[in-house]
Formats: structure tokens, C-alpha cells, sequence
């Protein structure tokens, strides 16, 4: 069973309804405002009421959320949900009363039934004169019939649930300050992985319960909050200063350790990301930066969070949220707290303590952080996604490699066949921060907040029948656009198109698979005819075939069949730099009529053999059979 990946699916389907509840913060602020003042009373009560009423059906938003979240937006499902949870609330009600309340966990349960079923029963074949109720159609019926079982076998145990879970509750409010520190260090540890939607979902929706003055009944630290429950807060109020304060300075220390020359980018990239953080309480492009190349700061990280926790419950300090603990979270809600003018000056504190020991860490242990080396990650190249998206495809292993792919705000999130298929040097190279591997192939590759703009993308890519050549780098070095080539004849596309390299060391290898159809009499040079047709052309350095002295070194022969990566030609690198006039060395397709688009990667520092630096798309050939759409 492949228990991590259903975990993660779950993870990001609760994530899913938590988007409706910011308009309810709005409209009860709103509805807060002396409206009586202006003798509007009754549209602040309107207001109130709207505010309310979403909290009212925050089960059955669950229900629908997670219904939608777990069959990628199917809308047969949703409606399954809903149809599911108003014939279990009714019976459940007719049973057992209206105390007996399962809310957002019942709200979860009917969501998940609603997806299985979905999924097991959604290609159901019947015999042709009822075949109308096959298919997806027949979802709401099989949903009909399994929510009475449910219903009936909840009646029998519901009693115990509720039971042993108000134990559980009380249990968990009980350890107090201690309770508020280890959710808040659980909370961080389980953000790479995507798991901690599901850990704050218990905590925000079914820890604690109130009752309103009409008799309304709130479960769970957020809800409570905003049904005026004075000891809500608990598990939400110690996370502004972590958001709005530490990660920024994070950023702001990162932008501060990055090299004089790269800063300019860096800034641009930091600075945005810390105000994603400090406004709207989104960490993971600041957290990703440092996580991978220093997992023991992220360790100190989320005790440092737990005890910010902990420290707001020992202030007495009462905040909440609708969506994340950011700025416009903290001015929108802050007239419902107690106590949450001393997040500021404590966040003041954090920040300080944030900025100066992530500096002194960076620079002490030589951290590369973006910024402090050629190809730093998490740069901006939101218009490149289009052309870059099919390489990502191609380091993900292709396209018979990929079972399911979806986004999160800073993640794809992959089910592959193979996860050995990866190419995690490639990936960085086109700008993921880094990879997560759960097990049973499921994946998370983060790419920040381009993340669903890459999906999209390569989900067009999947959805075509295309022809495409990968392309590997063929030296060690540094990729240039080829217009940037010191030779006009090159520069100019004359001979054809493609990239450059700057070489690092005197070896040349394969980029493509293929059969040496020339190699030129000094060897500085040779062309490749791939199996698609293409004629490729690599060239090392610029006015190198006059050259004093046996500089190249061929170990290819005419009519050898290479493979990527092979090596080519073996030359005095120091010689060659010596008299060329360039070290550029261009890998450029001489026939490019046959190629109907081209891919590259971010033209920065590549190894010899990395993978997916450049791909073309073939034009639809008798041979190929393609589509190319």
C-alpha cells in the first residue's frame, strides 16, 4: 500500500477548502465596524451572518474540498459529497440528536468515501439499456448506499468517538505551553514534506470545543477563535512571529551573504519572497533555500518556532488566523484577540535573532545559499517556464515516467514509476531548490511559487504526441546562449542553431545518441547524425584548427555509435586556451529545418554528461507519425 502517497494527497485535498475561509474573516471585521454609527446596523449584521454562516458549513466544506482534492476536481465526486454528508447529518441527527456533532472530521470522512468510490466505480460498465447510469454517474448512487451503512455503523460507535475524542482534546489543552512547543517544532519538521496540513487540520479543526451564546457549537483552535472562544489561539497565535518577522530576516540575511555581483538578482528574488512571507504567511521559498544545503539551521529553525509558541501561550496571548499567520491575517482578526499587540515586539526580537545568526551560520560554515555561487537556485524565470517546462519533464525520467503530477504554492508533487529515472542534478540545474523522495515513487520537486505554472506546462507536453532529442551537456563548464560566441559565422546562425559551452577541462563527450559521421583532420571538431536525423555539430573553441601542435585527441572513429556521455575527443586544455582566440565551444544542429522548437536550460555552470541541457521538438514527419499539434 502505498501509504505516503495517499498521505500526501490527503495533505494537499485539506489545504484545499482552508481557501474559502479567508472571506469569512473578512466579512465578520467588516461586520465588526460601527455600522450603527452611519444607522446601517443591519448591514453589519448581514455581514456577521455571511461571516458566520461559512464557519456554520465548514464541515461539508471539508467534505466537498477533500472530495474534489483526492479525484483532481471531479465534479461528480463534489456533488457525491455533498449529497453524502446532508444523508449523514440527517440520520445521524434523527439517531442521536443534534448534540452528537462529528463536524469537520464527519465533513472529512464523507469527502474521502466520496473519492474512493469515485475511483473505484467511475469506469462501471452496465448493460446498454441502463448504461446511462454508468460510468461516473453511477458515483452518487453507490455514495447514496454507502453513506447509510456509514451512517448506521457511526450511530453504534458515534457515541465512543466523541468520547475518546473530547478525551484526547482535553488531553492535548492540558499540557498547555508544553503542547503549544511541540506542535509548534511538529509543525515546521513536517513542512518539506507536505504533511503538515494534515497535523494542522486536527489541531485548527477538532482540538477544543465551544459553545457560542445561541448554543452554536465551535471544534477546533480556528474555528473556536472566530466564535469568540477567549482561550482559542492557542495553536496559531505563537506562528506570527515566526512568519511575519524570522523567515523575512532569513531572506534579508541571504540577500546580505550573496556575492556583490549576484546580489542584484538575489534581492530582486528574496526581497519578494519575504514579503510573500511577511504578508500572507507563505515560508516555503525562504525555508527551501536553506533546508537542503543546512538541514541542522532548519532543525534549530523548529525548535525556535516551538518555542515562540510557547512563549505566546506563557504571554497569555490569543491570536488567529483564516489562512496563515501573515500581516493581513494579523490586522484583519487582531480585533478578536488577546493580548496580540506583544506579537510585534517579540516578533521585533525574533527577527534580530534570526537576521544575525543566520548570517553568522552562512558565513562561519560556508553555506551556499543562493547567491554565494554561479547557478544559485530560486532565481526569476517565470517567462522562461514554457521553454524549460519540457526539460523538467525529461529530468523527471519522460513522460511514460510520470503516473500523476500536481502542484502545491511551492511543489510539484509526482507519483513515478521510477524514481531512480530522476535526474536530480538536472533538475537543480533548471531551477529546483531541491528534491524530497517519500518512497513508492512518490516525489516532490520544489520549484517555488512557478511551481503550478510548470505543472500546466507540462501537462501540455503530456497531453501532445511529440517528438523530442534530449540534448546533455558535452563538457564540463559553463552554457552560453550561441549568439554570445566570439565568431560572427556561429553567432549569427549561419551554420545552424543551438547553445555554447565554456570548457573547464579537455574532455568532450557525447550530448545525444548517434553515429560519428565526421571527424575533421585535426580533430577539433566532428558531427553526429542521431537516429531522428539530426545533424549535430560540435566545434571546440574558435580558430582552433591551425593550431601549433597535436592539441585534440580523437578516441571516436568514423561510423562509431555513441551514446550520451561517451567520451569523444580528449585535448590540451591549457594549450588550446592558450592560442584560441575563444574557448567557446558550439553544439549547433546544421539542419535545423527538421526541428520545429527548442528548449534550454539556464545558460550558468553544467558538468560533463548533466543531463536535459537542451531539447528540441522534431516537425511531424511521414516516418514519425507525429501530431505534433
Amino acid at each position: 500500500m502505498n501509504w505516503m502517497g495517499n498521505l500526501q494527497q490527503l495533505g494537499r485535498s485539506l489545504m484545499l477548502p482552508t481557501i474559502a475561509l479567508p472571506i469569512a474573516a473578512v466579512l465578520l471585521r467588516l461586520g465588526d465596524l460601527p455600522w450603527d454609527v452611519i444607522h446601517a446596523s443591519s448591514l453589519g449584521d448581514m455581514l456577521l451572518l455571511a461571516g458566520n454562516t461559512v464557519f456554520d458549513y465548514i464541515p461539508i466544506i471539508f467534505a466537498v474540498g477533500v472530495a474534489l482534492g483526492l479525484t483532481e476536481s471531479a465534479g461528480i465526486a463534489g456533488l457525491s459529497a455533498m449529497l453524502g454528508y446532508f444523508m449523514f447529518t440527517r440520520l445521524i441527527e434523527h439517531e442521536l440528536g443534534t448534540q452528537f456533532q462529528l463536524g469537520v472530521p464527519g465533513g472529512i470522512l464523507i469527502g474521502l468515501l466520496a473519492a474512493i468510490i469515485y475511483h473505484r466505480c467511475k469506469e462501471i460498465k452496465l448493460p446498454e439499456y441502463i448504461q446511462f447510469f454508468g460510468g461516473p454517474r453511477i458515483v452518487p448512487l453507490i455514495m447514496g448506499l454507502s453513506t447509510l451503512v456509514v451512517s448506521y455503523i457511526m450511530i453504534t460507535i458515534g457515541p465512543y468517538l466523541e468520547m475518546g475524542m473530547g478525551k484526547l482534546s482535553n488531553w492535548l489543552l492540558g499540557l498547555g505551553g508544553l503542547g503549544a512547543f511541540v506542535y509548534g517544532i511538529a509543525h515546521r519538521l513536517l513542512v518539506p514534506s507536505g504533511l503538515h496540513h494534515i497535523l494542522n487540520n486536527f489541531f485548527w479543526f477538532q482540538v477544543g470545543a465551544y459553545q457560542t451564546p445561541t448554543g452554536h457549537m465551535a471544534y477546533g483552535d480556528l474555528p473556536r477563535y472566530f466564535a469568540g472562544d477567549p482561550t482559542a489561539g492557542m495553536y496559531m497565535a505563537g506562528l506570527y512571529p515566526i512568519m511575519m518577522f524570522a523567515l523575512p530576516a532569513i531572506a534579508f540575511a541571504i540577500i546580505g551573504e550573496a556575492r556583490e555581483d549576484l546580489k542584484p538578482k538575489i534581492k530582486a528574488t528574496f526581497l519578494t519572497a519575504a514579503l510573500a512571507s511577511f504578508l500572507t504567511g507563505v515560508t516555503e521559498p525562504i525555508e527551501f533555500a536553506f533546508l537542503f544545503v543546512a538541514p541542522y539551521l532548519f532543525v534549530i529553525h523548529a525548535i525556535l518556532s516551538g518555542a515562540a509558541m510557547w512563549l505566546a501561550y506563557e504571554l497569555n496571548i490569543h491570536h488567529g488566523f483564516s489562512y496563515s499567520a501573515g500581516a493581513i491575517d494579523y490586522v484583519i482578526n487582531l480585533h478578536l484577540s488577546h493580548n496580540g499587540l506583544l506579537l510585534i515586539p517579540i516578533g521585533i526580537v525574533y527577527g534580530l535573532l534570526y537576521y544575525f545568526m543566520f548570517r553568522w551560520a552562512i558565513r562561519r560554515f560556508q553555506i551556499p545559499t543562493p547567491g554565494r555561487e554561479e547557478g544559485s537556485s530560486l532565481e526569476e524565470w517565470a517567462g522562461d517556464i514554457p521553454y524549460r517546462s519540457p526539460l523538467i519533464l525529461q529530468a523527471l525520467g519522460g513522460k511514460d515516467n510520470i503516473k500523476k503530477i500536481e502542484a502545491c504554492i511551492t511543489r510539484l508533487r509526482l507519483t513515478l514509476v521510477n524514481d531512480r529515472l530522476m535526474d536530480i542534478t538536472a533538475l537543480r540545474h533548471l531551477g529546483a531548490a531541491g528534491v524530497i523522495r517519500l518512497g513508492g515513487g512518490n516525489v516532490q520537486v520544489v520549484f517555488g511559487t512557478f511551481s503550478e505554472l510548470i505543472r500546466e506546462e507540462i501537462m501540455k507536453v503530456l497531453r501532445k504526441d511529440i517528438h523530442v532529442v534530449l540534448f546533455t551537456s558535452p563538457m564540463q563548464g559553463r552554457m552560453i546562449p550561441i549568439e554570445e560566441v566570439p565568431d560572427r559565422i556561429f553567432a549569427s546562425r549561419l551554420v545552424g542553431n543551438g547553445v555554447a559551452f565554456i570548457p573547464e577541462k579537455g574532455e568532450l563527450v557525447s550530448p545525444v545518441a548517434g553515429t560519428i559521421m565526421h571527424i575533421y583532420p585535426t580533430m577539433h571538431a566532428l558531427g553526429i547524425l542521431t537516429e531522428e536525423g539530426l545533424e549535430v555539430l560540435l566545434h571546440i573553441g574558435i580558430d582552433t584548427s591551425s593550431l601549433p601542435g597535436k592539441c585534440f585527441n580523437a578516441v571516436v572513429k568514423e561510423g562509431d555509435h555513441v551514446e550520451p556521455g561517451q567520451l569523444l575527443i580528449k585535448f590540451n586544455y591549457n594549450k588550446v586556451k592558450k592560442f584560441a582566440s575563444s574557448m567557446a565551444t558550439p553544439m549547433i544542429i546544421t539542419n535545423p529545418d527538421l526541428v520545429k522548437s527548442w528548449s534550454f536550460a539556464p545558460f550558468k555552470a553544467v558538468k560533463k554528461g548533466q543531463g536535459s541541457v537542451m531539447s528540441v521538438v522534431l516537425k511531424p514527419t511521414k516516418q514519425t507519425g507525429g501530431t505534433n499539434g
